[in-house]
């Protein structure tokens, strides 16, 4: 199943939800959402900075991801950022390939 690494922060409302609700209720949300879709939570981390939460999740696919992520964002609430993590095997398997390309103005 594939993995994402997600970022996210808080904004506007938001803020006030974490504050009223606290960070469990927050993660709870999070994991009954990657439920509705199949998938599943591996961790959920609150952070200084730029982004607020860190984790990592599975999900079956990636409409299913884009399809989370689109409803995150849309609440207004919520920026959300996925990256899509690659084993080690996916690297390997990529090294295998010999894509051709051509750079800008040569």
């Amino acid at each position: 199943m594939p993995k994402y690494l997600f970022e996210a922060t808080y904004v506007g409302k938001g803020i006030q939800g974490l504050m009223q609700e606290g960070g469990t209720k927050r993660r709870e949300a999070l994991t009954e959402a990657l439920k509705s879709v199949g998938g599943t939570l591996e961790c959920f981390y609150y952070a200084f900075g730029y982004y607020d939460v860190l984790g990592v999740f599975d999900i079956p696919d990636d409409a299913s991801a884009a399809a989370l992520s689109l409803l995150i964002n849309s609440s207004g609430n919520v920026n959300v950022r996925l990256k899509p993590l690659l084993t080690v095997e996916d690297l390997d398997e990529a090294a295998k390939k010999s894509p051709t390309y051509r750079a800008p103005g040569q």
